[in-house]
């Protein structure tokens, strides 16, 4: 009779922490455990986006679980695959951004974002232009007349192939009437060894975000050339690209998204409390600490801007002839 007991209580507790982990985010699941996945490696800007939001979350409800873990590879379209098989899955997120976008395009992932449920746009950040110290280009002019001259001996580095730095390069060249699939684009699997083919004159120019190459500048090994913002930056003393005669804008955002098939009660639970993470002084501080820019966004306005971010992404990555 006591070994029957026992064995009933056991199954009732299997049962009741099996019910307990299919709970979504909304009514009495509201302290189920929140997985985010980072589809990179670990250190990287989705990475550190991740893990900057775990701890914001956490501040804001001290009692929910939230974990991280990283699917890398493939620009984010391994991950995203991944996120596709947890279809109705209120209690998870997946950190993706423009490099995402364009990994879609040239890995033709058959999974793409419309597999997913669009919740939040977190952050932005420009890119900035530069060149070695001693090099010969001194304006985004030069670099355009060079480009025009011969786009072969003009050698840009930067991030993947596909990424935000390539098309930040297809853009300029286009805007400076040059064919953008003729740019000598030479991808790198960081600003670490972007940085060092810069300052041995490996390259011509270098394409990152601001916070890889900023510090360079302004110790005098590096100079910039300008930026994708549509204002000058406090960080760097650089022009504008359009400052510069290039009509071009581009910020690297990040964002998050869930699994397809939420139920309303789950995206609307996800996207308050994603709220009230950007709201917390935690989520601010980091923000203002990483040189990140705010441009919260949650919605239909973040729906809006993924899809014009996709049709805008196809088009210069086709430009490039980075897709058939």
């Amino acid at each position: 009779m006591q070994l029957r007991i026992l064995a009933t209580i056991a199954a009732l507790s299997i049962a009741a922490l099996t019910g307990c982990g299919d709970q979504g985010t909304g009514g009495s699941g509201g302290t189920s455990a929140l997985r985010i996945m980072a589809p990179a490696a670990v250190g990287g800007g989705w990475d550190q986006t991740s893990r900057t939001a775990e701890q914001a979350l956490k501040s804001v409800d001290p009692q929910r679980k939230v974990e991280v873990f990283n699917v890398p590879g493939a620009g984010g379209t391994i991950g995203l695959a991944q996120l596709a098989g947890e279809k109705g899955n209120g209690n998870m997120l997946m950190t993706m951004g423009l490099v995402m976008v364009g990994a879609i395009e040239q890995n033709k992932s058959k999974v793409t974002l419309a597999d997913t449920t669009p919740i939040a746009k977190l952050t932005e950040e420009y890119e900035i232009v530069v060149v070695p110290a001693d090099s010969p280009l001194k304006t985004l002019a030069d670099l355009v007349a060079a480009w025009k001259a011969d786009p072969a001996k003009v050698s840009v580095a930067g991030g993947s192939a596909g990424g935000t730095d390539h098309i930040l390069a297809g853009l300029m060249a286009k805007a400076g009437g040059v064919d953008p699939k003729q740019v000598n684009y030479i991808a790198h699997s960081g600003g670490g060894e972007a940085l060092n083919a810069l300052l041995g004159n490996k390259v011509t120019i270098g394409v990152s975000g601001v916070g890889e190459f900023a510090e360079h500048v302004k110790s005098g090994k590096l100079r910039a050339l300008g930026v994708s913002s549509p204002s000058r930056i406090d960080s760097v003393d650089a022009p504008t690209l359009k400052e510069g005669g290039l009509n071009v804008e581009l910020a690297n955002w990040r964002g998050f998204v869930a699994p397809g098939g939420l139920s309303d009660a789950d995206k609307k639970s996800l996207t308050d409390l994603v709220t009230k993470m950007h709201d917390s002084q935690a989520w601010k501080d980091a923000v203002a600490k990483n040189g990140w820019i705010d441009a919260f966004q949650t919605g239909q306005q973040f729906t809006d801007y993924l899809n014009a971010e996709q049709a805008r992404v196809k088009a210069v990555i086709a430009e490039m002839g980075l897709v058939s």
